[in-house]
Order: C-alpha cells, then structure tokens, then sequence
C-alpha cells in the first residue's frame, strides 16, 4: 500500500514524495491525513481555484486535517 504524500495545512498543496515541509508556508505544519484532490491548472480561469483562493498551479487536497 502506498503512502499519501504530505499536503500544507496552510496552502494545502499536496508536497511531492520526500518533501515534508511546504516551500510556500515553511511554518505550517503538514500532513499526510488529507482528502480530496484537485488540480488547478490556470487559477484565473477557475472557478474552484477562486473559491479556494488558489493562485498558483498545482495539485491540492480539499481537506487537510492535523492532530
């Protein structure tokens, strides 16, 4: 069974394999508790990338949860 890679509590982007802290929010703490996935390829053209105030490119989790 593979592992969930780690995603920001903050921002949200799910990190690639190996990365255990955000380059976007160094101090926000990560997990790899999240659900949900969505790829968000032109934020100015996103209605989902606006509601979740996403302005970069890239791959993020819905729900992050962090214990």
């Amino acid at each position: 069974m593979a592992k969930n890679p780690f995603a920001c509590s903050e921002c949200h982007l799910i990190l690639a394999d190996g990365i255990d802290q955000c380059s976007r929010c160094p101090s926000a703490p990560v997990s790899s508790d999240w659900t949900g996935y969505v790829v968000v390829m032109n934020p100015s053209r996103s209605e989902i990338a606006r509601r979740l105030t996403i302005d970069v490119p890239g791959n993020y989790a819905l729900k992050v949860n962090t214990r």
